[in-house]
């Protein structure tokens, strides 16, 4: 087939493919045809180099192929890990992602919903800190970790089963003096239930728990003076720690190391997320791995999701543990 002068257009990519035109429209509005005609048009266009205009295809039907993703910061490595992941997914539906960072600031939050609102993106996907956001209620939403309101659906890992988890780790790996250490926003999420289901199962064993719980603003050092404060010639009152995120286990080992500990021998630690260094190595401490995959896909579904009358209140997602060194395997 000759070279055209000018970009090829979808009756070039039908001709080409052997199809008719609606053939190709379908394949490029992602409506269901066989196979075999998907893969013939998609050959077509490669070879052709032909590209969608989204925005035309946007004019035609009134969305614009966008969506904004609103995280706290991507510096965190679970929040970088996330934003990755709702890229792809979104890409993969040949949609753009807008993302927005907010620092955990519940005005910046506000702000950035209507920024991007202003910008008319067909949804939002938000991890955020504000109780009280408006979003405009004809905009589909979908939240991470945190119920927005009644028509908004959440998304989260089993935080309860995560902690149920951690607790039965340490128990089989023979702590009998467990602590609990968050570090939390004061805003109520379902990560919160991380600690109901760590201190669930210590009760079942008549088995008293140790927690610490302590907001954001007041930093890592009440950390390291409640672990100074529960030695005891040279040993700690507690012989398994589960951190709220792998962030303060990482933290923690270092403040245990300083005090003469030795993590696993003395010590074992269990953190929540399931960070991995560099992404592709081993996990930073042993962990309770959320399926950050299956969060941005399942996240990507229900915002995309044409009927939204019967949208669920809360997907919960299986975690599962994986040993990354703090632990006694």
């Amino acid at each position: 087939m000759k070279r055209k002068e000018n970009a090829p257009t979808m009756k070039d990519v039908a001709r080409e493919a052997g199809v008719a035109l609606g053939t190709v429209s379908k394949v490029f509005n992602d409506i269901p045809v066989g196979k075999d005609y998907r893969r013939r048009v998609e050959e077509a266009a490669r070879r052709l180099g032909y590209q969608v205009n989204s925005y035309a295809r946007g004019l035609k039907t009134n969305k614009t192929c966008s969506a904004a993703l609103i995280l706290p910061d991507v510096t965190t490595p679970f929040f970088s890990a996330l934003a990755q992941n709702v890229c792809q997914q979104l890409a993969a539906r040949q949609y753009k992602t807008i993302l927005s960072l907010t620092a955990s600031d519940r005005s910046a939050e506000q702000r950035c919903i209507q920024m991007v609102q202003q910008n008319k993106v067909d949804g939002i996907i938000g991890l955020t800190y504000n109780p009280d956001l408006k979003v405009d209620p004809d905009l589909p939403y979908v939240s991470i970790d945190r119920h927005f309101s009644r028509d908004v659906p959440c998304v989260a890992s089993d935080n309860f089963g995560g902690g149920q988890l951690a607790a039965e780790k340490l128990l089989e790996l023979g702590c009998v003096r467990p602590l609990f250490l968050r570090m939390w926003s004061g805003v109520p999420g379902e990560a919160d239930k991380r600690w109901d289901g760590f201190a669930s199962v210590w009760r079942q064993r008549r088995i008293d728990c140790a927690s610490l719980h302590l907001k954001d603003e007041e930093g890592y050092g009440p950390f390291r003076e409640f672990l100074a404060g529960h030695m005891e010639g040279g040993r700690l009152a507690f012989d398994g720690v589960f951190c709220v995120n792998d962030d303060l286990a990482v933290r923690v080992r270092a403040m245990l190391e300083e005090l003469g500990l030795r993590v696993p021998e003395d010590v074992q630690l269990i953190g929540f997320d399931g960070i991995r260094r560099f992404a592709a190595e081993g996990f930073h401490c042993s962990t309770i791995v959320q399926p950050v995959q299956r969060l941005a896909e399942t996240s990507v579904g229900l915002l995309l999701q044409e009927d939204r009358s019967s949208l669920p209140s809360l997907v919960c997602l299986p975690v599962s543990y994986a040993p990354g060194g703090t632990t006694r395997e």
